[in-house]
């Protein structure tokens, strides 16, 4: 079943992030992570939306996108995208499909 990385951010130091947004790729890939929405435009259609910055990853699994998130990779690039901006990171689990 795939998992998801799902972020909610706002950036708050746009040349700051620059630094993350790039170095971030490579170790997305390295866990098998592929981007399904990175920063696109957002259309609401419904209620308040409030997020400025929306990404969404896709892993095989739960466990490769928790095994990206703690990787020692990720963990020493981490402290710049905390210092550049502000937002909340879940990790989910994907729907069962038949097949």
């Amino acid at each position: 079943m795939a998992g998801y990385l799902i972020a909610h951010l706002e950036v708050t130091d746009a040349d700051a992030f620059e630094a993350y947004r790039v170095a971030v790729p490579p170790v997305i890939a390295k866990f098998g992570g592929r981007y399904l929405v990175r920063g696109g435009a957002v259309e609401v259609r419904e209620g308040d939306w409030s997020v400025p910055r929306l990404v969404i990853l896709a892993f095989d699994s739960v466990d490769r996108a928790r095994r990206f998130y703690d990787s020692p990779e990720y963990q020493d690039i981490l402290p710049l995208r905390l210092a550049a901006s502000k937002g909340s990171v879940v990790i989910v689990a994907g729907v069962q499909t038949a097949g």
